[in-house]
C-alpha cells in the first residue's frame, strides 16, 4: 500500500507519538500509567512500552482492572472522556488510593480525544476535581496502515444504531461529533474537501457538522494567511461518507478474503491477532523450557502483527483465500530457490552479497512459516461440514432464492449446538434482505434460540429487534419491503434497502469471477459485490459499474455522457439509489472569495507547492465509513 498524495498517515502518527510522549514528560519523575482497555491497542500502534520508559513509566495497568497500587506517587490515568462509567472508574481509584495509601499522590489524567463537561461534573460530585491535573490528547485517527485510519473510538455502531434506536431518530449524535472533529484537521492542513458526497442520514448529519465547523471556523479566523488554508485543496478530489445503515448486509456474510477470514476464525484487532502457540509456534528466540530442561507442552497464545510491514502478508491479505495456497507455494519454491544459491556463489563478493541478504532471507521464512500454519488452520475451518452449508445459506440468501426453503437447514445448524453469533448472523441476513422474516417462522425461530441456548438471550434478541436487523415481515412494519417489489417509491428510499431491486440494477451477483486475477469487486465474497464498495464505484468508477449493467440490458438514463468524476455524484445511477435506505447528497465547498483564491494560486506557484490542481498530479480521494467496516470491504476498495 503507497502513501497517498493528499494524507501522509506518518505524520499522522508522529504527531500523535509526540502530543503522548509531551504529555507525560510534563509529569515529572517516575509515574504509573492506568490505560483505558480499548485505548490501549491504539495507543501501542504509535508508541511502544520500552518509548514509556523512556518517559518514566513505571508500571501500566488497565483501568477496569481495578488493581492501581501505591508504588509511584505520581499517577496518570489515559482514558476517555465520552464515558460516563471510565470517570466514575478514574474517580473511585483515586479516592481509594487517597484513603488507603500513606504517600500524598499527584495524580494527572489525560481525556481521549477531548474534555467533556460530564467527566468534570462527575469527578467533582466525587470530591476529586480539585485534586487532579487535567490534559487532553486530541487523538482522533489511527493509522493502520498507510491508505488505512481508524477512529479511536470503542463502540460506534453501538452509538449510532442500538442506543435511542426506534424511540429516538437521533440516537447517540458522539461518534458523528468525533468523526467530524477527526476530519476538520484534514481541511485545515490540505484545504477544505472541494466535494462531499454520500449515502445515509448518519452520513447527511456528519456533512452538515462539516459545514458548521467550517463556518465557525471561518468566523474565528481573522488573519488573511489562516483563511488561504480554508480554500478548496488542490490535493484531494473529494469526501465520500458511507452510512453503515445503507448496507447491513456486508458485515453479515462470512468474509472470504485471506485478511477476513482470519479476522472471522481468530480476530483482528488494532493489527494484531492473538493465535495459539500450539497452531503457529513460539516467537523465534521465546521457547519456554521447564527446569529440567525439556520444552514446556502449554497451550499459550502470541501476538502477531498483520500489517504491510510484513511485505507476504501485503501480497495476500487482499486475495480470496481460494488463491492463497498456490500464492504460498510460489513463494515457498522462490525463497528455497534463492537460499539454494549461496552454493553458486564463485567469488567473495557473490558470497558477500548472499550474506547481507541473509536477514531478509531469514524474516520471509519466518513469515511464511506463520502464514502457511495460518492457511492449516484456516483450512481445517472452511472444509467443515459447517462452514460449507453456512456459506451455503449464505450465497442462497443474496442471491434471491425463497428464503423460507433455508429454514431447515438453520434449524439443524441449531440443533447442532453451533455458535449462536452464527446463527444469528444468518437469521439477520434473511431479515434484511427480505424486510423481515415471516411472524410465524420468526417466532418459531425464537423459541428453539432460547431453548438451545438460555433464556439470558432475550435482551439480544430484542436488540436486534431495536435495530431493524431481525424483525417480522407484516405491513404494520417501518421496515416491511412487499415480497416481489423491486420499485423505487420514497417510502423504500427512506426506510429501507431495497435488494430484490438493487440485485440487477447494481450488479450485486456475478455469476463468473475470476479469484486468481480479479476483474470486479465480487470476489471478495466469490460472487457477492458489497453493496456499500458499490455505491462508491457510482462515483469513482462509472464506466465499469456501466459496462456490468450494460451486458444485462440494464443501462441507467443518461448513461452515455457519464465519466469517472465524483464531480457529478452519483449520475447516472440516482434511480438505484432511491432503493438505498437514507439521504443522499453531492454537497460543493468553495473558498472564501475569489480573490483569496487568486492570492492562494500566486503563493503556490512562486512557492512552488501545490497549486489549483492543474498540473496533472494524481489527487486522494477519501472514504469515510460511519460504524464500521469490514477488512473484505478495505480489500474491495
Amino acid at each position: 500500500m503507497a502513501p497517498h498524495p493528499g494524507i501522509d498517515t506518518d505524520s499522522i502518527k508522529e504527531s500523535a507519538r509526540k502530543n503522548l510522549l509531551d504529555l507525560l514528560e510534563g509529569v515529572r519523575g517516575k509515574k504509573n500509567l492506568v490505560i483505558e482497555q480499548s485505548l490501549a491497542g491504539p495507543v501501542g500502534i504509535f508508541v511502544k512500552f520500552s518509548t514509556l520508559q523512556d518517559y518514566g513509566v513505571d508500571r501500566v495497568f488497565f483501568l477496569e482492572n481495578n488493581n492501581l497500587d501505591a508504588s509511584q506517587k505520581n499517577v496518570v490515568f489515559l482514558a476517555s472522556g465520552e464515558k460516563a462509567s471510565q470517570c466514575l472508574a478514574i474517580a473511585g481509584q483515586i479516592k481509594r488510593l487517597q484513603q488507603s495509601s500513606s504517600v500524598e499522590h499527584d495524580f494527572s489524567i489525560i481525556w481521549v480525544p477531548r474534555r467533556t463537561l460530564v467527566s468534570d461534573r462527575i469527578l467533582e460530585e466525587a470530591g476529586v476535581l480539585g485534586d487532579v491535573a487535567v490534559e487532553v490528547l486530541p487523538l482522533h485517527f489511527v493509522p493502520l496502515d498507510q491508505d488505512v485510519l481508524s477512529l479511536a473510538h470503542d463502540d460506534p455502531f453501538g452509538d449510532l444504531y442500538l442506543v435511542g434506536c426506534l424511540s429516538s431518530p437521533q440516537k447517540d449524535p458522539t461518534s458523528i461529533f468525533l468523526a467530524a472533529q477527526a476530519l476538520m484537521p484534514f481541511q485545515h492542513k490540505h484545504g477544505l474537501f472541494p466535494r462531499i458526497i454520500g449515502k445515509g442520514d448518519n452520513a447527511k448529519r456528519l456533512m452538515e457538522l462539516l459545514l458548521r465547523m467550517r463556518s465557525e471556523a471561518a468566523a474565528e479566523e481573522s488573519t488573511a494567511t489562516s483563511r488561504l488554508g480554508m480554500m478548496p485543496s488542490s490535493t484531494i478530489e473529494s469526501l465520500i461518507i458511507i452510512d453503515r445503515e445503507v448496507d447491513m448486509v456486508t458485515p453479515l456474510l462470512t468474509q472470504l478474503t485471506y485478511e477476513g477470514l482470519i479476522d472471522e476464525i481468530f480476530g483482528i484487532k488494532n493489527n494484531q491477532a492473538e493465535i495459539e502457540t500450539s497452531i503457529i509456534g513460539q516467537a523465534p528466540g521465546q521457547q519456554p523450557k521447564s527446569q529440567s530442561g525439556a520444552p514446556q507442552q502449554q497451550s499459550l497464545k502470541r501476538k502477531i502483527q498483520l500489517d504491510s510491514s510484513d511485505k507476504l502478508y501485503a501480497q495476500l491479505r487482499d486475495a480470496n483465500f481460494a488463491i492463497v495456497g498456490p500464492l504460498l507455494n510460489k513463494v515457498a519454491r522462490r525463497l528455497a530457490g534463492e537460499y539454494e544459491s549461496r552454493h553458486g556463489a564463485k567469488s567473495t563478493a557473490e558470497l558477500r552479497e548472499f550474506v547481507n541478504k541473509l536477514p531478509g532471507y531469514q524474516a520471509e521464512q519466518q513469515s511464511l512459516k506463520v502464514h502457511t500454519s495460518l492457511m492449516e488452520e484456516a483450512l481445517k475451518h472452511t472444509q467443515s461440514e459447517t462452514f460449507s452449508r453456512v456459506l451455503e445459506i449464505q450465497q442462497n440468501l443474496v442471491s434471491g432464492t425463497d428464503p423460507t426453503a433455508q429454514h431447515d437447514a438453520i434449524e439443524e445448524l441449531i440443533v447442532r449446538d453451533i455458535p449462536l453469533t452464527t446463527i444469528l448472523r444468518l437469521l439477520c441476513l434473511e431479515s434484511t434482505i427480505s424486510g423481515g422474516i415471516r411472524p410465524k417462522d420468526l417466532d418459531a425461530f425464537k423459541r428453539l434460540i432460547l431453548h438451545a441456548y438460555g433464556p439470558q438471550h432475550i435482551l439480544t434478541l430484542y436488540n436486534l429487534e431495536r435495530m431493524g436487523l431481525l424483525i417480522a415481515r407484516t405491513a404494520a412494519n417501518p421496515f416491511y419491503i412487499p415480497v416481489g417489489v423491486g420499485g423505487s417509491g420514497a417510502a423504500s428510499e427512506s426506510k429501507v434497502t431495497n435488494y430484490s431491486a438493487l440485485r440487477k440494477q447494481l450488479r450485486l451477483i456475478v455469476d463468473e469471477v475470476n479469484e486468481q486475477d480479479p476483474n470486479d469487486i465480487a470476489y471478495v465474497y466469490s460472487g457477492y459485490a458489497p453493496l456499500s464498495v458499490r455505491l462508491v464505484q457510482t462515483i469513482l468508477q462509472k464506466q465499469h459499474l456501466l459496462s456490468l449493467t450494460s451486458r444485462h440490458g440494464d443501462l441507467p438514463p443518461g448513461s452515455s455522457s457519464s465519466s469517472s468524476s465524483s464531480s457529478q455524484g452519483f449520475a447516472p445511477f440516482e434511480q438505484s439509489l432511491q432503493n438505498i435506505r437514507g439521504a443522499t447528497f453531492n454537497r460543493q465547498q468553495k473558498g472564501e472569495s475569489e480573490a483569496a483564491l487568486k492570492a492562494r494560486q500566486m503563493l503556490t506557484t512562486g512557492g512552488g507547492g501545490g497549486g489549483g490542481g492543474g498540473d496533472g498530479r494524481e489527487k486522494t480521494v477519501v472514504v469515510m465509513f460511519l460504524g464500521g467496516i469490514t477488512f473484505t470491504e478495505i480489500a474491495a476498495l
